[in-house]
């Protein structure tokens, strides 16, 4: 089902009809948004890159397969979050390029629980 209150949850995200990939939870790495940061040569807003989490220190890509959890909630990396023309017309900026393969990971939720800013994967 995904978050309580996300657009895909709510059924309401641009891609909710498209069933073919999970969008329970979607991570993004502090790193990245960072690097993108940089590349761009100004700071956008984390939200803009329309993930649900942002880790630290956490490589993302390696988790795709692997259960782990976030707090008491267990969760399943499905897949990376590949970056689309749709978040790039959201974003108003050239990013797919630079978050190919670093887009962040798709992740089924598994048990249910609280997610709280803080904490650890």
């Amino acid at each position: 089902m995904g978050l309580d209150g996300d657009r895909y949850a709510n059924g309401t995200g641009h891609w909710a009809c498209d069933g073919k990939v999970s969008r329970d939870l979607t991570l993004i790495e502090a790193e990245v948004i960072g690097k993108v940061w940089r590349q761009l040569g100004e700071q956008l807003e984390v939200g803009i890159f329309r993930r649900n989490l942002v880790t630290r220190a956490v490589r993302l890509n390696e988790l795709v397969g692997k259960r782990f959890g976030i707090r008491e909630v267990v969760v399943e990396g499905t897949s990376l979050c590949e970056p689309c023309v749709h978040l790039e017309r959201v974003v108003g900026r050239p990013i797919i390029r630079k978050l190919v393969h670093q887009g962040g990971l798709r992740a089924n939720i598994l048990s249910m629980g609280e997610i709280r800013t803080g904490d650890l994967l």
